[in-house]
């Protein structure tokens, strides 16, 4: 038991699980527009998932407070190394502008995390801000990497999908701030910091409305994909109305996190 306890803690501790997510979200974008399954835009998305939460992570633990590395640190270290090694490998095997794109995304990651003004806090810490700036993230590396490197025009359907991309981060988040409500620094002005613990979970309700509900105005709309998504939004309220702030690290880390993972299966297997 001891062991297992240990593989799921380096599992989600490592970022692996929330590089699976991406990875999910980028299967769900390939079924959405027909794409053919590429592989060096998935696993490009999946390997730099990890190095930029492990570096999100872990750079102010081991560059700012100096903290004694453990045993696992040196393993997610050794992982997080050879991911930026993949990352590379699969970055040259992607089209120019989406090279550029992914630039682009890297910058806002290293933002976020790097203080770049002068006696300025990151991103991170900026009040109010983190949210948006990881939601923008997401559906950048998620959908709009992939159809910018199979060419897909721009069209309705883009628009529709990064909105409902959006929303989709946007309220996951949520259930996170709710969690982490007692711990968060109160300047950080989070979604429950600012309106409350009842009005976050109402606002996440409300937000999953629209995001259904677009399904129905995109070109490739159809029934099972209907469905399918609004299994998966009940399951998200499910999850929005169950969160406090006594729930394990692992209701976000492991089962909130595993949404897109769940949706994903439900697409291929139903």
């Amino acid at each position: 038991m001891k062991v297992l306890k240990n593989i799921l803690r380096f599992y989600v501790n490592s970022s692996i699980h929330v590089a699976l997510s991406c990875f999910a979200l980028v299967q769900i974008t390939f079924h959405v527009f027909h794409i053919p399954y590429d592989q060096a835009m998935a696993l490009f998305v999946f390997f730099g998932a990890i190095v930029g939460y492990n570096f999100v992570k872990y750079d102010a633990l081991v560059r700012v407070k100096r903290k004694l590395v453990r045993n696992q640190l040196k393993t997610i270290a050794v992982l997080s190394f050879v991911s930026v090694l993949l990352v590379g490998y699969y970055f040259f095997h992607l089209k120019r502008i989406t090279q550029v794109v992914a630039v682009v995304i890297l910058a806002i990651t290293a933002l976020y995390t790097l203080p770049f003004f002068p006696n300025r806090k990151n991103a991170r810490n900026w009040a109010g801000v983190k949210i948006y700036i990881v939601s923008l993230c997401w559906v950048g590396a998620t959908l709009v990497l992939p159809l910018i490197n199979a060419e897909i025009a721009v069209t309705s359907d883009f628009f529709i999908k990064c909105i409902q991309r959006f929303i989709l981060v946007f309220v996951l988040i949520l259930v996170f701030e709710i969690i982490d409500l007692a711990n968060d620094d109160p300047h950080l002005k989070t979604v429950p910091q600012t309106i409350g613990v009842k009005k976050t979970k109402l606002l996440g309700f409300l937000l999953l409305i629209p995001f259904w509900f677009l399904e129905v105005f995109i070109s490739t709309f159809n029934y099972h994909d209907a469905v399918i998504n609004l299994i998966m939004v009940i399951t998200l309220m499910l999850f929005i109305f169950f969160a406090n702030t006594n729930r394990s690290k692992y209701y976000t880390s492991f089962w909130v996190e595993a949404v897109p993972i769940f949706w994903w299966l439900m697409v291929v297997f139903l």
